[in-house]
């Protein structure tokens, strides 16, 4: 027993600090891109390179969620185009993201990246521990919360625009909703 809970402390040690590095303030663009990329951005690219297109992420049945969430000094998180039923299924699939985010510029829907969420009560109905995907480790969101969701898991991964406050960082201080309106969503997003 006490050798499972010193192994366990050390996946946690070791869990909080690779999401201390990967999440480090101060990344720079070619960081970004010409580092090692982690395994969990290769697979959000390959899986929503078909998104970069708004319109086909509404034809694959994502609807616009909570317009666009910002923060006033975090910068932004974009536009959520949510897919519903990924929300409430309780499972985890990197190639099956339950949120992709977008930005509004000049007219235009630019891909950031994507929010994997997981509704609490429907993750521990078959899991014990806290989700992780691919290495990382979620965030816990307690309820009441800005979005009117019950308790939920999330993990934003900036897999299409650098953040330079990380990769699995919530806000992008190099987004902004400032060209977003309801009649700039995409097309059929209004489910």
């Amino acid at each position: 027993m006490k050798t499972k809970l010193i192994a366990i402390v050390g996946l946690v040690a070791l869990s909080m600090f690779a999401v201390a590095f990967v999440a480090r303030p101060g990344r720079t663009q070619a960081q970004y891109t010409d580092g090692p990329v982690a395994p969990l951005v290769t697979a959000v690219r390959t899986a929503t390179e078909q998104f970069k297109n708004a319109d086909a992420a509404t034809s694959a049945g994502y609807a616009l969620l909570h317009g666009c969430v910002s923060g006033p000094q975090e910068g932004a998180m974009g536009i959520h185009l949510a897919n519903g039923g990924l929300v409430g299924d309780g499972m985890l699939d990197p190639t099956r993201p339950e949120a992709l985010l977008y930005e509004v510029r000049n007219g235009r829907h630019e891909l950031l990246g994507v929010e994997y969420v997981v509704l609490a009560e429907a993750w521990h109905a078959r899991n014990e521990a806290p989700p992780v995907l691919m290495g990382q480790l979620f965030n816990y969101v307690s309820s009441p919360n800005r979005f009117g969701l019950p308790p939920f898991y999330e993990l934003h991964v900036w897999a299409w625009k650098a953040n330079p406050r990380g990769t699995f960082a919530d806000f992008n201080p190099n987004v902004t909703c400032e060209q977003f309106t309801l009649d700039s969503a995409p097309h059929d997003a209004h489910r």
